[in-house]
């Protein structure tokens, strides 16, 4: 199965501003810009899933539309990280202390109380454990750039421990609106930490 994976574009959030799994819009110009540039890039009739989040999801709507899916539909394990009391505040506002605790512990360390990479590996493999099912030939995915790097780190097939310790670990050079597209070619069974 070909997963076509989408970031977002850019939201309408000041830079340095740690906003996870917030719900922050994407300014009019912009989700028109990108539009334009999947639309004609991305394959049509094929299943299109989105993480719920409306700086995915309202470009998903309307790519839906423009690529006539085969099948739509928002699926909540698509979601960025929840960073907790850390999301909407600046990074350079976040305690000293808390980020190096994370950085000591990036696959079980919950930043601001909220969601840990480990968490999230766990929920970003069943949704690919469960669309493996489906056996699609090819899917479009609209999410973030740390579900991306999940799903990139599952093609591995490591234990989900170290998944999330790969994903963690990646330097982050995914840009808003990029496209990555992976191959499976078996079914990912998510073993055990």
């Amino acid at each position: 199965m070909r997963l076509i994976l989408v970031r977002h574009p850019q939201p309408d959030v000041a830079s340095g501003i740690c906003y996870g799994s917030s719900d922050v819009a994407v300014a009019p110009h912009i989700l028109a810009a990108a539009r334009a540039g999947l639309r004609a890039s991305l394959p049509a009739n094929i299943p299109l899933y989105t993480s719920p989040l409306s700086r995915c999801a309202d470009l998903a709507s309307q790519l839906a539309g423009d690529l006539q899916a085969s099948y739509y539909t928002h699926d909540a394990r698509l979601m960025e990280m929840d960073f907790g009391d850390w999301e909407l505040r600046a990074w350079h506002d976040i305690d000293r202390d808390a980020i190096d605790a994370w950085a000591l512990d990036l696959a079980q360390y919950r930043p601001g109380g909220g969601e840990n990479v480990l968490a999230m590996a766990a929920r970003v493999a069943a949704f690919l454990d469960e669309l493996l099912r489906e056996q699609h030939a090819a899917v479009i995915i609209i999410c973030h750039a740390g579900t991306m790097r999940l799903l990139s780190a599952l093609q591995a097939g490591l234990p989900l421990m170290e998944t999330a310790l790969l994903a963690a670990t990646s330097a982050h050079k995914i840009a808003y609106g990029a496209v990555l597209a992976l191959d499976f070619q078996r079914p990912i069974v998510t073993p055990a930490v």
